[in-house]
């Protein structure tokens, strides 16, 4: 159910956030769906169409973001054929706690106190379902699996949990999520261990047995540690908030989670034997390397169309649609936004939040001429890659969110990642070779960008049994998504032109290899070379941070999809601004080739940068170290022009032409 599902995981997320004592700033949604002009005779049984999928899901993202008050900043929207049975959609959120206030040590004595919303049979097994593949009867035997969601209860539940926190109300929280009181309240018990009576559960309705109120995955519900003693200021607060606040039972110290139901005793476990006494599988993994070859089609003279085909792609095209549906804007701290340009409607790289916290608190220091921090959000994903090679894709997702974050204004060196993996039935070797490929690239992409991983999950036997028994997995997937510092708010960039007369370069070196890219795709060839992960990359995402930090360049863009030709159209759609650039200057250029992949290729580590004139010197001084070359300039005509030397191919379009080809589908 698109909208339910999309629904409770935006607030689920939420819930993970106030798990740790964070007011929640920031929601993020990346959304991958099988193609939106999909004929309808070529579902599968019991397949919704992906057109449905999208409107459901978007529309369960914003009612849920939208009632919470947290806006929805950041985000992608990836297609392809993979994804038509099984969608997937990876909400994630931002928080912001006072330094320290993160509670995680409940006491022996301190009561369970569970509030929020009331328990029902809505959710039950969700866990177990979400962990199972589907097939052409999941409709009709998991409807009870998709929770019901209802916002308002949560915003009263955050205001709660911040008063609470501040007043030093509890000893420990968690949020009640997959698995409901069984996990949550198993979790914080797993040392101590608890007595549970599950009379006490306020319920939606009359009738649930007691493995119904134990599992159920009700939504909007936050379970505490509350010493006696602040047991009725505590309830007094959830009173005043209208906030349903039940204790269930309190932390014993005897290492044994009992559970009762009006006195009957209908589970005993010890708590070590229950968190660490699974044996260890050992499981086989395989993976066949694909045989890459370079493309030796004929690269044609006009790649103008080409330009055009990328841009219309459902992957690179304008969402514009889906991003006005959220609401980016409430809490008044985004500094940086999704779209971008003076007609809000070029796509940016990321996010910059000034959270509230961080502006009150200055406030209050009296601290108005210092610099003002804040916080920028940002994603990467790249699953064709994966196609090819799973290890190579993970080096690639991490280069895209953290070269986003750094395009806004980021610093590299304060920059910490959380990595979310999709992936097929594990038990089957081919599925869990390339995902133990992904994850050692993880690992050291994390080194070489010096980022820690402090947060992630994983979505497995994401997998479709048609009605012939055949099974189809997901395209391996892997989000990455960076969370980095801000030093000075006001010295940021934006994927656009800021105007006519700015020096555009090129940061960062092109390599050979059309592989996975839109290009192959719009083009149709088959295989392709993927280009490697750069050495030193980190030192290239410093030089950027340089420049954009020290105030010398307001307009930075990453290469991703489509390449350097996309990128700056991107920019001349966001100022609808033409620009002159002859890519045979770019750094690398003379050891490719192909003059179709200089300009689409997608390799990493490149960012496109328009600066003033007179800043040029100070800029190529900053950039001495990394690949940067001027390459054009931005005009006061409104033609884009990328050449690639004297008597080969080029692009001539005008910016009217590249609008359309962008956002030509909001019209349809």
């Amino acid at each position: 159910e698109p909208f339910g599902g999309a629904n409770t995981g935006v607030g689920g997320v939420i819930r993970d956030i106030l798990g740790v004592s964070a007011r929640p700033i920031a929601c993020t949604d990346v959304l991958c769906f099988g193609p939106p002009s999909m004929p309808a005779d070529q579902l599968g049984q019991g397949v919704l169409h992906p057109k449905r999928i999208a409107d459901g899901v978007t529309a369960g993202i914003e009612d849920y973001g939208n009632k919470m008050g947290i806006p929805t900043v950041n985000g992608a929207i990836v297609y392809d054929p993979g994804y038509t049975a099984n969608p997937l959609v990876y909400c994630g959120c931002l928080g912001i706690l006072p330094s320290g206030s993160h509670r995680t040590d409940p006491r022996a004595g301190d009561l369970v106190v569970c509030i929020g919303g009331r328990t029902g049979r809505d959710g039950l097994r969700g866990a177990t379902f979400s962990s199972m593949e589907m097939g052409v009867e999941t409709s009709d035997i998991a409807s009870t699996s998709v929770q019901v969601g209802h916002p308002i209860h949560e915003k009263q539940a955050l205001e709660v949990l911040c008063e609470a926190r501040d007043a030093n109300l509890y000893t420990a929280v968690t949020d009640c999520g997959a698995g409901g009181l069984s996990s949550s309240i198993g979790e914080m018990a797993a040392e101590l261990g608890a007595v549970v009576n599950l009379e006490n559960a306020e319920l939606k309705y009359a009738g649930l047995g007691p493995w119904e109120i134990w599992l159920s995955e009700a939504q909007e519900r936050m379970v505490f540690a509350v010493d006696p003693s602040n047991w009725q200021e505590f309830k007094a607060l959830c009173e005043r908030h209208t906030v349903p606040c039940m204790a269930l039972g309190h932390f014993t110290g005897e290492g044994r989670l009992v559970v009762k139901h009006h006195g009957t005793v209908v589970g005993d476990l010890d708590v070590h034997f229950l968190h660490d006494g699974i044996p260890q599988r050992t499981m086989q993994a395989q993976w066949t390397a694909s045989i890459q070859e370079p493309i030796n089609s004929r690269c044609p003279m006009d790649l103008t169309e080409d330009l055009l085909a990328i841009l219309a792609l459902p992957d690179v095209r304008s969402k514009e649609d889906v991003i006005r549906t959220y609401d980016h804007e409430v809490q008044g701290g985004t500094v940086t936004r999704p779209l971008v340009g003076p007609l809000a409607d070029g796509p940016g790289d990321a996010c910059v939040l000034i959270p509230l916290d961080v502006q009150e608190h200055r406030d209050r220091q009296g601290a108005s001429s210092a610099p003002i921090q804040g916080v920028a959000l940002s994603v990467g994903q790249c699953p064709q890659v994966g196609k090819i090679d799973p290890e190579v894709m993970a080096w690639f997702a991490v280069d895209e969110a953290v070269r986003n974050a750094v395009a806004v204004g980021a610093d590299p060196t304060h920059l910490a990642l959380l990595d979310n993996f999709c992936w097929g039935n594990p038990n089957l070797p081919d599925r869990l070779g390339g995902l133990t490929l992904a994850a050692r690239g993880c690992y050291h992409a994390a080194l070489a960008y010096e980022a820690p991983f402090i947060s992630g999950k994983d979505s497995l036997n994401n997998e479709y049994r048609d009605a012939q028994g055949e099974k189809h997995a997901i395209p391996g997937t892997l989000l990455i998504s960076a969370v980095a510092k801000v030093n000075d708010v006001t010295r940021t960039a934006e994927s656009a032109f800021t105007g006519p007369g700015q020096t555009i370069i090129v940061v960062g070196r092109s390599q050979s290899g059309l592989g996975a890219s839109a290009y192959a795709q719009v083009r149709g060839l088959r295989g392709g070379v993927l280009p490697s992960p750069t050495k030193d990359p980190l030192e290239t995402m410093k030089a950027v941070h340089r420049v954009i930090s020290s105030g010398l360049c307001r307009s930075c863009h990453d290469c991703s999809e489509g390449g350097i030709a996309a990128a700056l159209a991107e920019m001349a759609i966001g100022a609808r601004c033409g620009a002159e650039v002859d890519l045979s200057q770019a750094p690398g250029a003379t050891d490719i080739e192909r003059a179709d992949s200089l300009v689409f290729g997608e390799g990493p580590t490149r960012f496109v940068m328009a600066v003033a004139p007179d800043e040029l010197p100070a800029v190529m001084d900053a950039l001495s170290e990394v690949d940067a070359a001027v390459v054009g300039s931005t005009t006061t005509t409104t033609q884009l022009i990328i050449s690639t030397g004297a008597d080969k191919p080029r692009i001539e379009a005008s910016v009217d032409e590249l609008v359309a080809a962008f956002k030509g589908h909001l019209d349809a």
